[in-house]
C-alpha cells in the first residue's frame, strides 16, 4: 500500500499549492508537519506558478492500494 503525504499551502494569488512527500514516517507527527511547513514559508525556497507559500491551508496522507491484473 503506498501512502503520501500532502502539504496544502496558500500562495501569494491566494490559491492553493500542494507539496507530496511519498512513504512518510508513520506515524504522522502533526507537531513536525506543522513546523515543517512553517518553515518551508519561512524560507521561501518555494515559487509556484501562484506565487510564493504564504500561509498553511492543510495536509492529509493519501493510502492506495494497487491490483495489478495479470493479462
Amino acid at each position: 500500500m503506498a501512502k503520501t503525504l500532502v502539504l496544502q499551502f496558500v500562495t501569494t494569488q491566494n490559491k492553493t499549492a500542494n507539496l507530496s512527500i511519498e512513504n512518510p514516517i508513520e506515524p504522522v507527527d502533526t507537531a513536525k508537519v506543522n513546523a515543517a511547513m512553517d518553515q518551508m514559508i519561512a524560507a521561501n525556497v518555494f515559487i509556484t506558478s501562484g506565487g510564493e507559500f504564504v500561509g498553511k491551508k492543510g495536509a492529509y496522507v493519501v493510502e492506495r492500494n494497487v491490483n495489478e491484473i495479470q493479462l
